[in-house]
């Protein structure tokens, strides 16, 4: 079959590689659709842990074409989803229900092979299955919306809340959207993107902010009378970041959930934070949230198909994850020959 695989930083190919068996517990799914994430990138460039070499892919919808032995909760033909993070269940962070700091997590796409490919194989407990009739790319959402839903849990943003997000991207426009869902009145989104911003309005968004214009700060704060009740950053650069901080009300909170670079660092005022009471937390990958995800999408509850730019095969993966995204590029979908 054919796959995207990661050899060393920056060096990955589209190559035959031979198709994946079942084992104990396990099936194959032909993958119908893959998301490119941007962790994706960040795995790329080697800013990212990552085992090697490796099929990346962990944003995936497929149909379930072989059982392994001992599979009792799948049928061939399903079409499912798959959640990529797969935990021991006996750490000391599994025993407190925290599976995404699972001491010895694996992930499809990162430490095992992942959906950039025709077949992948997942343990039977990973996969959801969706409604055979879905459309395979708004299933291949279910891994990012399900991390947002994580997000949106860590930030326990309430009915009438004023919210901003910071970061235009596939993340943030999925935000904006639950951020409404969630009752915020106020929903600011700043990006330096037009048809981003034009995006967020028919979305949900009351407001969008363009940074390159002004202080973004200053503008969240005045549409907010004076900062927001959350600011969720989305986009994972230290510009952001800081302005997520200084964007949230006192008594507020930021929530950090934007992957920057491993290794990056931001200055932090301490007695800023102090004084302003803000807190500041961070949403790291998507614990107990992917059925959720999976039957959000099902609802059809989010419009999630404007989200999506293009459409490529799985050989022009390297040169996608190669080159920064394209301007006006929010979701990049790999949909496999045949």
């Amino acid at each position: 079959m054919q796959a995207a695989r990661l050899r060393s930083a920056g060096q990955m190919s589209a190559e035959e590689v031979e198709r994946p068996r079942a084992g104990p517990g396990e099936v194959i799914v032909r993958v119908e659709a893959a998301g490119i994430c941007g962790s994706d990138r960040h795995m790329f460039r080697g800013e990212y842990p990552t085992a090697l070499p490796v099929t990346l892919g962990h944003e995936f919808c497929g149909i379930v074409e072989e059982l392994g032995e001992g599979v009792f909760m799948l049928r061939p033909g399903d079409r499912v989803t798959a959640d990529p993070n797969i935990a021991c269940g006996h750490c000391a962070a599994c025993r407190q229900g925290r599976v995404n700091l699972c001491a010895n997590l694996e992930a499809i796409g990162v430490t095992r092979d992942g959906g950039f490919a025709e077949y992948v194989r997942v343990p039977q407990g990973q996969a959801i299955v969706l409604p055979r009739d879905l459309d395979p790319v708004l299933g291949a959402f279910s891994e990012p919306l399900a991390c947002c839903l994580h997000g949106l849990d860590v930030a326990q943003i309430k009915p009438g809340d004023s919210v901003a997000v910071l970061g235009g991207g596939v993340i943030g426009l999925i935000m904006v959207q639950l951020a409404r869902l969630a009752g915020a009145r106020t929903v600011v989104l700043s990006t330096r993107q037009a048809p981003r911003r034009l995006l967020a309005e028919r979305l949900g968004a009351t407001h969008t902010v363009d940074p390159t214009e002004g202080d973004a700060v200053e503008a969240i704060r005045a549409i907010s009378g004076g900062g927001v009740d959350v600011a969720l950053e989305c986009a994972g650069v230290p510009e952001t970041f800081a302005q997520s901080l200084a964007a949230a009300r006192k008594g507020g909170a930021a929530v950090l959930f934007g992957v920057m670079a491993q290794g990056r660092q931001v200055a932090v005022e301490p007695f800023d934070l102090l004084v302003r009471e803000i807190r500041l937390e961070a949403a790291y990958l998507n614990p107990h949230t992917h059925g959720r995800a999976a039957t959000m999408i099902a609802s059809g509850q989010l419009d999630l198909l404007p989200l999506v730019s293009r459409t490529v095969g799985i050989e022009s993966v390297p040169d996608e994850l190669a080159g920064d995204p394209r301007q006006g590029d929010v979701k990049v979908m790999v949909r496999p020959a045949g």
